[in-house]
């Protein structure tokens, strides 16, 4: 069976072409060229959790849509069990799991992330809205602009996404807790 990460872009082009929305257009609401939309789309690119959310707001549906290919039914609570949260592996090293995919309409999305140390630092990454880090074991090096930040267990951040940002493991794995605010 496919791994949930290839079945997005496929979830993501089904859904354009039911809604009759070409890829250029799809680009331009993204802010991005076709060619690097058409990577999106064809797996040949991995998408940025912020360009989930773009995207899916542009196709009218839940984040949990693209990356389940299931709609949230709840919207007066949901729990989630440990374990049981919807995991992405967005690449080696980098895993995270959505806390509340199964309630409707949210206003942020809150993730348990955990990575590992790599070779070399992630790329630095770019989105709307606001964003919460609070660790949970290791220690995180956390890039905002221009500062960097070491993040030990009990440590918190909270910026502003649209500055370019990364995480990365300062140990052999780190494990915190992101919400993220559109």
């Amino acid at each position: 069976m496919e791994s949930e990460l290839k079945q997005i872009p496929k979830r993501i082009k089904e859904l354009r072409e039911i809604l009759e929305i070409s890829a250029m257009d799809m680009a331009g609401k993204l802010g991005i060229s076709l060619e690097d939309y058409l990577l999106y789309e064809t797996g040949g690119s991995d998408i940025p959790i912020s360009a989930l959310y773009k995207i899916a707001a542009a196709l009218g549906t839940d984040f949990t849509v693209l990356i389940t290919g299931d709609s949230p039914r709840m919207n007066t609570y949901t729990v989630v069990r440990s374990g049981e949260g919807v995991a992405v592996e967005r690449y080696p090293g980098y895993h995270f799991e959505s806390l509340a995919f199964n309630f409707k309409n949210r206003s942020m999305e809150p993730m348990l992330v955990e990575i590992s140390r790599q070779d070399t630092e992630p790329a630095l990454v770019m989105h709307s809205g606001q964003e919460f880090n609070y660790v949970l074991e290791g220690s995180v090096k956390i890039t905002v602009g221009k500062n960097v930040f070491i993040l030990n267990p009990g440590d918190s951040i909270y910026f502003n996404p649209a500055l370019p940002h990364r995480q990365a493991a300062v140990g052999e794995t780190t494990k915190f807790l992101t919400v993220i605010m559109e």
